[in-house]
């Protein structure tokens, strides 16, 4: 049986189980989330779980498998670059999705300085819903396949970080992303 959310001044509060789940993983790998945090994972949860029932964003839908699958293992890129909550570096995820890891990394690192490109205009429109109703800062959601992107000068070679999380096989992933990073900086490919 599902667990009840609470409510606290008028604000639905994660369930414990969510909460406990995020914060021990999340833990593991050094990130450290507080409880603004934690409720706004939460409300990107809710957002998925709603917008995937007319949009095809994800086949993980269950709530455990969300918090392993696509929270705790977009936060995995603190582990190549461990110094994430300290520096305020510029990140693109290309092919993000559904938001993944862009999201979930400028949730737990608002110092990042983001932007999330993606294909597929309804995609867009979703991430744009989240950054509104999470209330993000300094974060772009872009309407743009890689390749042509990669050509506009204003992306080309302006990140220190790009990511990106299954979209295609590493050499031709290579091809997409490594015009965005900036001389000095990384590409980072979740496989």
């Amino acid at each position: 049986m599902a667990e009840e959310n609470k409510v606290e001044s008028g604000v639905v509060l994660p369930p414990a189980d969510f909460t406990g789940q995020l914060q021990k993983e999340a833990q593991e790998m050094g990130v450290a989330l507080n409880e603004h945090q934690i409720k706004q994972f939460y409300d990107y949860y809710e957002l998925l779980i709603h917008w995937n029932t007319m949009v095809n964003l994800t086949a993980i839908t269950e709530q455990k498998e969300v918090v392993t699958k696509h929270f705790s293992d977009s936060l995995a890129l603190v582990k190549a670059v461990p110094d994430l909550a300290e520096k305020e570096y510029t990140l693109i995820d290309v092919g993000t999705g559904a938001g993944f890891p862009g999201i979930p990394l400028k949730i737990a690192f608002p110092n990042l300085e983001l932007v999330l490109a993606d294909s597929l205009n309804k995609r867009i429109k979703f991430l744009n819903q989240v950054i509104d109703e999470l209330e993000l800062k300094d974060i772009t959601a872009v309407h743009a396949r890689a390749e042509e992107l990669g050509r506009n000068k204003d992306y080309r070679e302006q990140f220190d970080v790009c990511v990106s999380r299954a979209v295609a096989n590493l050499s031709s992933l290579s091809e997409y992303c490594i015009p965005f990073v900036k001389v000095g900086g990384k590409f980072i490919s979740y496989k």
